[in-house]
């Protein structure tokens, strides 16, 4: 059965993570990994990001042009195309994660501990506190993938996204955070690795010097793009955000839905 995991670092600029994302890099070096870099569609903001990378359309298309915008994915997601091919589905992952996929508005009390079979993403562990610490996420996604062996897992941390808007892009507390998941990712990726994972490791969008990621410049909108593992080996890297949901569909085996793109 195939295996995918999507580590989504929120608020990762792509100059930031090659100077300070040093473990994907050396898998780079002995070719055991690809790297791309890609640019968010505008506006570079977080949900409609999310958006695009849950089932491939950009927000001119998904009608999802802010933040604040409850509504579901106006197509079919990478989850829901999962679950209906009969594969099981998780999710550690801020909040907005489950309004898009599942249901909006999220109830903490009811959404935070997701089990329910049937819906896009089965099984997940979601938060509501932009502060969440990053080792925490990474043990709630191990706690997933011990628990249930779902074949798509999304790992998304807030840690480096958190530190843009509180310090700005230039500060030692941003590539502090990016330093810092780079540790999480070195730690946890080869286990999930050995477990016959493919992983795929990627941003939203990025972050500017004046704590923000609204404009329309490089540093808001480049982002990286590594892919690790087996599911990878015949496919073409990715050269937008929304080729990124039909990447993972290919990679789990299921027919590319030409909606989704």
């Amino acid at each position: 059965m195939p295996r995918v995991i999507m580590v989504l670092l929120d608020g990762l600029a792509a100059a930031t993570a090659r100077q300070c994302l040093s473990y994907p890099q050396a898998l780079e070096e002995v070719g055991e990994a690809q790297y791309a870099e890609l640019m968010c569609f505008l506006p570079p903001l977080s949900r409609p990001a999310y958006a695009t990378l849950l089932c491939g359309l950009p927000p001119a298309q998904s009608g999802i042009f802010h933040n604040g915008d409850l509504r579901p994915c106006p197509a079919p997601t990478i989850f829901s195309r999962a679950q209906n091919a009969g594969f099981v589905t998780a999710a550690a992952a801020y909040y907005w994660m489950s309004e898009l996929c599942n249901t909006s508005p999220f109830e903490p009390a009811r959404h935070r501990l997701t089990n329910a079979p049937g819906m896009p993403i089965e099984h997940g562990l979601f938060y509501s506190n932009d502060a969440y610490p990053d080792d925490e996420l990474f043990h709630d996604a191990a706690a997933l993938c011990q628990c249930f062996v779902p074949n798509l897992l999304l790992v998304h941390s807030m840690g480096i996204d958190y530190a843009g808007h509180c310090y700005g892009a230039r500060s030692r507390e941003y590539r502090d955070a990016a330093r810092h998941a780079d540790g999480l990712l070195a730690k946890w990726l080869p286990l999930w690795l050995s477990l016959g994972y493919s992983v795929l490791v990627t941003s939203d969008h990025g972050m500017d010097e004046d704590h923000k990621h609204n404009d329309n410049t490089e540093a808001t909108r480049r982002v990286p793009l590594w892919l690790l593992g087996t599911a990878w080996k015949n496919q073409t890297m990715p050269s937008q955000q929304t080729d990124i949901a039909d990447l993972i569909l290919r990679a789990l085996g299921l027919a590319v839905d030409r909606q989704s793109t």
